[in-house]
């Protein structure tokens, strides 16, 4: 579909089209024309889902309304920005988050001393996953659409 040498595996292709003085690049960043593309880094979006234990579904929301404040500080130090989960009544949790390197985040992650606390409280939630801690059992999804990209190609 593209052939943008730029491209990783890991996030979407981006583009660059024209509007209104601005280079628009997919990912949803605008860069004024004058200033080079180099100068400004590339986004990961990264969308995930797991699935919470049904009869579990009020004490994971409670657990989430008040994260640890270390926890909430280590996922924004390490690269986890937006970061968002959504929860289906039957339990399907979806996640979306943006990134600079998931690889490297989730790595940094896992290296923290909060994280592993985390995960080890939310493990009952998980029961599926058997012996995965819940942030090694994340199903990463394929982005299959992106509006802006597509208006970007028309531009």
């Amino acid at each position: 579909m593209h052939n943008d040498p730029r491209r990783d595996p890991v996030s979407p292709p981006w583009r660059v089209g024209s509007a209104a003085g601005l280079r628009v690049e997919s990912m949803c960043r605008t860069v004024p024309r004058h200033l080079p593309t180099d100068t400004f880094h590339r986004v990961t979006h990264v969308c995930f889902t797991l699935q919470v234990d049904p009869a579990k579904l009020d004490a994971y929301r409670e657990a989430h309304a008040a994260v640890w404040p270390d926890m909430l500080r280590a996922l924004h130090e390490t690269g986890w920005r937006n970061y968002r989960l959504f929860l289906r009544p039957d339990g399907l949790l979806v996640g979306t988050l943006e990134t600079d390197d998931f690889a490297a985040t989730q790595e940094a992650m896992a290296r923290t001393e909060v994280n592993g606390r985390w995960q080890a409280a939310m493990a009952g939630f998980f029961p599926a996953l058997g012996e995965l801690r819940p942030d090694e059992g994340m199903l990463v999804l394929d982005q299959v659409f992106h509006l802006e990209e597509q208006l970007a190609h028309l531009a």
